[in-house]
């Protein structure tokens, strides 16, 4: 696993970064196929925030992205926390990427229900609407014009400059973003 540990802005101890790698190492027992990790430190700036030290963990696993952030008043304890974070994050993935390829899950000859609906796991999200809609050209001005239209937070489209999927979102702050598949 290629592991890179960064310091925004402050300089990392010798001890930190040996923690931080046998720590997100230790992660990938979890998981099969990490194949890299990246951490973050950085300190919050705002005087009023009593927990300034920061630390996210990013670990790309294939396909996956598991990303962790957790802030603490000191850089050990915000890395605790975060790897804490990602492995419950590891956890959840483990159990929806069982889930999705169990026997039982798809029915089998011996399954006794008989209905074309499946019943959903305890804390699993099931999709419960499907849209199907053609989907034209236009620019992400026209589109962000069109989510407006539509009272959405955000709005699917191809993206005209480059002729691939884009989504437009309307972030916290209030302004758009705008997602463009690569």
């Amino acid at each position: 696993m290629d592991v890179s540990i960064r310091g925004r802005n402050l300089e990392l101890s010798e001890s930190l970064r040996a923690a931080a790698q046998e720590k997100v190492t230790r992660l990938s027992r979890f998981l099969d196929g990490v194949e890299q990790a990246e951490i973050q430190f950085y300190e919050e700036r705002n005087p009023r925030i009593s927990e300034r030290e920061v630390c996210e963990v990013t670990l790309r696993a294939h396909s996956h992205l598991i990303r962790a952030k957790a802030a603490s008043t000191d850089a050990v304890a915000a890395l605790d926390r975060a790897v804490a974070k990602a492995e419950h994050q590891i956890e959840k993935l483990k159990g929806k990427l069982i889930g999705r390829s169990h026997p039982r899950r798809h029915g089998s000859v011996h399954s006794t229900q008989e209905s074309d609906e499946e019943e959903p796991e305890d804390g699993q999200a099931t999709i419960v609407k499907t849209k199907q809609f053609p989907i034209k050209p236009m620019t992400p001005e026209e589109a962000a014009l069109q989510m407006d239209l539509l009272g959405h937070d955000f709005y699917f489209f191809t993206n005209a400059d480059t002729e691939r999927a884009a989504v437009v979102y309307r972030r916290n702050d209030g302004n758009i973003g705008l997602i463009d598949a690569s």
